[in-house]
């Protein structure tokens, strides 16, 4: 199992990406507060995934954040492994470097191709193990990396040469998939996306909106096609069955036992997302009842307010 210890339950957000530094340094202590163990982020057009963990990481104490996830094809090989390794040595333990093949239409744009995802990643995590570093390197326990990985074969090459998968818009049936293929002693991180509002409709409505995009994404439709969704659930923003299955909606209690679904489905912690009708918002209110619902320790600091 890996050596940094991420906890059970984290938060994955972007909401935080769309506020300015000063707001995302206040929210991140919060988070770390209520007794997260991890906060997971994405770079996509968003901040830049290194310079943003270290806004992160000198905002917090306890914290780790983690990559949900780096682009492979943002950096060159050794770009990825000096980031890694300047962030694990700087904040011991603290770090967890998620990385990813992304999506065709968010590569092309950088000037790539966009081809044969699964050999591209084994020859780049074998050019990150190769790769020269003249700084002080951080203590080996300290240096935990996963993929961002939905496929069996990427599962099966994330169980073979990293520390574990932290899959992306998944449900429950997949988590107890990637367990059998990764073995029981990687580590298992899947994002599972919530709406903590008890009606269904306006619930419903909300997670649609997130899943559009994604849902035009081949990566996710492939995944999706696999676990048993026709193409008449990935239309329109998803089905009501392919809605319930991806999104848990309700109120944080109702939410929290999808979570614990995952966890005995074979997951080690779960990356929580909260979504909500406004993306800019940061969901503080949402995070501390979920806090509460999972019964947290939180950790001794200010009161926590809106931001």
């Amino acid at each position: 199992m890996s050596g940094v210890d991420v906890g059970r339950f984290g938060i994955w957000t972007s909401a935080l990406d769309r506020q300015p530094a000063t707001i995302v340094r206040q929210a991140v202590a919060k988070i770390e507060r209520l007794g997260f163990g991890a906060l997971w982020v994405g770079e996509a057009a968003r901040r830049e995934v290194f310079a943003n963990t270290s806004l992160l990481l000198s905002a917090t104490q306890q914290l780790v954040v983690a990559s949900g996830i780096a682009n492979i094809w943002a950096r060159d090989a050794m770009a990825m492994a000096a980031g890694q390794r300047t962030l694990s040595e700087a904040w011991d333990s603290r770090f967890l470097l998620g990385l990813g093949v992304s999506h065709d239409r968010l590569v092309d744009p950088r000037g790539h191709r966009y081809e044969r995802p699964l050999t591209a990643m084994r020859r780049y995590l074998d050019a990150m193990d190769r790769a020269p570093y003249l700084a002080p390197m951080p203590n080996p326990v300290a240096m935990t990396r996963v993929l961002g990985a939905l496929g069996p074969r990427m599962l099966a090459l994330a169980g073979e040469v990293t520390d574990g998968a932290h899959p992306y818009l998944v449900p429950v049936e997949h988590t107890e998939q990637a367990r059998a293929i990764l073995g029981p002693t990687k580590l298992l991180c899947p994002e599972v996306a919530v709406v903590v509002i008890p009606d269904p409709e306006a619930a419903r409505r909300v997670a649609r909106a997130h899943l559009a995009t994604y849902l035009q994404l081949a990566n996710y439709r492939g995944n999706l096609a696999r676990l048993g969704f026709g193409d008449h659930d990935l239309t329109g923003g998803g089905s009501d069955r392919l809605v319930d299955a991806l999104v848990a909606w309700g109120p944080a209690e109702r939410v929290v036992r999808r979570v614990h679904e995952h966890l005995d489905a074979g997951a080690d912690h779960v990356a929580i997302q909260v979504l909500t009708a406004d993306p800019a918002r940061v969901p503080l209110e949402e995070w501390t009842d979920l806090a509460a619902a999972l019964r947290l320790d939180p950790r001794s600091g200010p009161a926590l307010t809106e931001t």
